[in-house]
């Protein structure tokens, strides 16, 4: 799953060995899916830490153009599906140059 997450965050410009940092990995996620960094806050909140962790975690599987399906996926088995995410040749990141997401994906 790191393995995974690591090529993930270098397909998006990030560095990859922000996996291995527990709160930084997040920091560096929350901005893959260009959301306010309050959200680290959200996350540090019992309860309601799960609501975000899932949303996050949607718009980041969103982020690279997959779908919510795919989502469920990440949340069930992460071991399978991050790394055939990562190393699945056709997924790129689709945030373009003005923070908006490009013809492949949602608009943001």
């Amino acid at each position: 799953m790191f393995a995974g997450l690591w090529k993930l965050f270098e397909k998006a410009g990030k560095p990859g060995w922000a996996v291995l940092i527990p709160i930084y990995s997040a920091i560096v996620m929350i901005q893959i899916v260009k959301k306010p960094m309050i959200w680290l806050l959200y996350l540090l909140i019992p309860v309601v830490n799960i609501v975000f962790a899932i949303r996050l975690t949607n718009l980041f599987v969103k982020s690279f153009g997959k779908s919510g399906r795919y989502t469920v996926g990440c949340l069930l088995f992460p071991y399978i599906f991050y790394p055939v995410l990562a190393f699945d040749r056709t997924t790129a990141y689709i945030y373009n140059a003005n923070n908006e997401m490009n013809e492949i994906g949602l608009q943001a």
